[in-house]
């Protein structure tokens, strides 16, 4: 538990990091505010509970990130999310090039809501949070090669949803 000096420390703490933590938990949840709110708030409190035994082997954004992905996993393993649409069931077309632009950043966010946890999990991570595979191994426990493995996958299927209607991309 933070001691009651450590306060304003915490504070400065949740004031730098809690936008980031956010932006996270709200990719993973599919854009589910209130459960992203909810998952950084859990995150929060066990951080408090635990940063005395933070031992700095990684950066302290990356051990809060990791408590905010285990409590996010938490809430799916216990049923408390309810999975997107199946990717193929996305309808993405938009023909009308000026209208195309608006859509292209909602699409992206509908396809990577769609993509399975683990896919997703890995994709938000590296591709957009900007982890290692080697540090993406230790906040999901998995083998940096499952890691990549999971990326590859991951972009194979964004590119499949994304593309129009005959294969080609413009």
């Amino acid at each position: 538990m933070v001691e009651r000096g450590d306060e304003r420390a915490f504070g400065t703490l949740f004031d730098r990091h809690t936008p980031a933590l956010y932006a996270l938990a709200l990719r993973l949840t599919g854009g589910d505010e209130p459960e992203a709110q909810e998952v950084v708030h859990d995150a929060w409190v066990r951080a408090g509970d635990r940063l005395g035994s933070f031992e700095g082997r990684s950066s302290l954004r990356v051990w809060l990130s990791g408590i905010v992905v285990n409590r996010w996993r938490e809430l799916a393993r216990a049923g408390a999310r309810e999975a997107g649409p199946p990717i193929e069931d996305l309808s993405l077309g938009v023909e009308d090039g000026a209208l195309r632009g608006v859509f292209d950043r909602i699409d992206l966010e509908r396809v990577i809501a769609a993509l399975p946890a683990g896919y997703r999990q890995v994709f938000i991570l590296h591709d957009i949070e900007g982890y290692t595979h080697e540090e993406i191994a230790g906040l999901l426990e998995i083998a940096a090669g499952t890691s990549k493995s999971q990326l590859s996958c991951a972009r194979r299927e964004l590119r499949r949803a994304l593309a129009p209607p005959g294969g080609q991309r413009a």
